[in-house]
């Protein structure tokens, strides 16, 4: 199936979930589902059907909402075959991604299983999955780390007994670039029927490799590449769509293959996901960061004003970065306000479209210039769908050098309005100490971080904190021109988040 089109497959929702700390509710999957089709990547592994309830109504919500493919992660067992199907059988392009361990390390300590089981359970699954779907993917789990004679006998015989693609992941970022090429090379001269289905990798970024691993992989015939947004996964991550599109996008005279993705959706893309996710975007990150089209230097600023190309490879545009600011302000109407959402890309419901307009009038007449960052960050704040179990009713914190901090803070819980009054060092310490308290969960603080939506002295503060419960964390994120109030929202937020999960108050849209 050798083509000249790289087929884009997502796994934010999935691989890029598993990132310590996230919880995504099902709204905001959605989100991410009709942002990740708008950026055009040709398919959305949604979830894992088998792991929980949630993952399972995530991926059929995701499947129901989208027109791309739509894939659901399952283990080569039937049971969770038959999970993965229900869950994605409304797609519109269904796939099923059965994956197995083939590295001896794997297959001796976690699945305690010989090298011919394995063979069997994966043929015998794949076969079975073939009867459900016609769209069939198996994943070789730490094959990099795999004999290559087994893994050859192995494809042949899950592309006999049905699979369309067969992806070859690094799952541990174990390879450096030219060993990985020479592994797909090798892998596609020594599998007879591999023409039958298409090579696809999956590179996590343990020794910051995932995108060289993947270029390498495409250069030597894989043709599909897995990635997620900003590159988040588990440990350090995987492969980040942005920067290998990118690479492809710069370096045709290369790499001269085609992808579907809008490169001008890019930043908004990653800037929904980062703030989604709670995962922060690093000021040096390609492509996204702040800093990445940033000059200091006068020499290079010299350069840039002269001729952008001097030290800038792409521009700012390709990738939908701009500067500009939005023209609107206190004496602005809602469908002015409205409109310019659209602009930006946010589909908000009318219900939502009220909140966010009486938010952003009460930010205009504090702030002297409103931005489409201060916009967004409504926006994404707006669309949580978190059960308000608890919510701030009023707060009142007096603080200084030298002194302890205190706070009277009114919060509800239903119908019931619970108050209390805290003293100690330290302002933050002190509101979420009474927090605590009112809430009754003691949970250990894991971070706590603040940043300004855009710079300035008038800026937005947005606050992500994460707690730990149970040997979990979740993750609630607010924001607020008072850094007080975002902080106690955003730990509100998390409590929510924890206890909808508990009780199960997700519901599907």
């Amino acid at each position: 199936m050798e083509n000249n089109r790289i087929i884009i497959f997502d796994t934010t929702l999935r691989d890029g979930e598993q990132t310590p700390g996230v919880n995504l509710n099902l709204t905001e999957k959605l989100e991410i589902a009709k942002q990740l089709e708008a950026l055009g990547v040709d398919i959305i592994e949604a979830g894992f059907p088998a792991a929980s309830n949630g993952d399972y109504l995530a991926v059929k919500g995701v499947a129901s909402a989208v027109n791309c493919s739509v894939a659901a992660l399952c283990r080569c067992l039937k049971s969770d075959i038959d999970r993965g199907w229900d869950a994605v059988k409304l797609a519109k392009k269904p796939r099923l991604h059965l994956f197995l361990a083939t590295s001896e390390i794997h297959m001796k300590y976690k699945l305690k299983s010989t090298p011919d089981e394995v063979f069997e359970r994966a043929t015998s699954c794949v076969a079975y999955a073939k009867s459900l779907c016609s769209d069939i993917e198996f994943s070789c789990e730490d094959a990099s780390r795999s004999d290559l004679s087994f893994i050859c006998k192995i494809l042949e015989a899950v592309i006999d007994a049905g699979a369309t693609t067969v992806n070859i992941p690094d799952t541990v970022g174990y390879k450096i670039p030219n060993e990985f090429g020479s592994f797909i090379a090798a892998i596609k001269a020594n599998v007879p029927n591999i023409a039958k289905a298409v090579i696809s990798v999956h590179c996590h970024n343990d020794l910051g490799l995932a995108v060289s691993n993947t270029i390498s992989a495409i250069q030597n015939g894989a043709r599909q590449i897995e990635t997620t947004v900003n590159g988040i996964g588990e440990r350090a991550g995987n492969c980040a769509v942005e920067e290998v599109i990118m690479a492809l996008t710069t370096r045709k005279d290369l790499i001269n293959l085609t992808h579907n993705i809008d490169t001008s959706l890019i930043y908004r893309s990653s800037k929904i996901i980062s703030k989604l996710t709670g995962v922060p975007i690093h000021v040096c990150k390609p492509i996204v960061g702040d800093n990445a089209f940033a000059h200091e230097s006068g020499i290079h600023q010299h350069g840039v004003l002269a001729n952008p190309l001097t030290y800038e490879i792409m521009t700012p545009q390709s990738v939908g970065k701009t500067e500009s600011t939005l023209v609107l302000g206190k004496l602005s109407g809602r469908h002015a306000f409205s409109a310019h959402l659209e602009s930006l890309g946010y589909h908000l419901s009318k219900g939502e479209i009220d909140e966010a307009f009486t938010r952003f009038k009460e930010l205009a007449d504090k702030k002297k210039k409103i931005t489409n960052e201060d916009i967004e960050a409504i926006a994404l704040d707006n669309k949580s769908n978190i059960p308000q179990i608890y919510k701030l009713e009023n707060f009142k914190l007096t603080t200084g050098a030298n002194q302890l901090s205190s706070i009277e803070i009114e919060i509800k819980y239903g119908d019931k309005v619970l108050s209390e009054v805290y003293t100690a060092d330290g302002p933050i310490t002190t509101t979420y100490s009474a927090l605590a308290k009112l809430t009754e969960e003691k949970w250990p603080l894991a971070s706590y971080d603040i940043k300004a939506i855009p710079e300035g002295d008038d800026a937005l503060g947005e606050v992500i904190v994460r707690l730990k419960k149970n040997g979990r964390q979740f993750t609630g994120k607010s924001v607020s021109h008072n850094i007080i109030e975002a902080s106690i929202l955003a730990y509100l937020d998390c409590v929510n988040r924890a206890l909808a999960e508990e009780q199960d108050l997700n519901v599907l849209f």
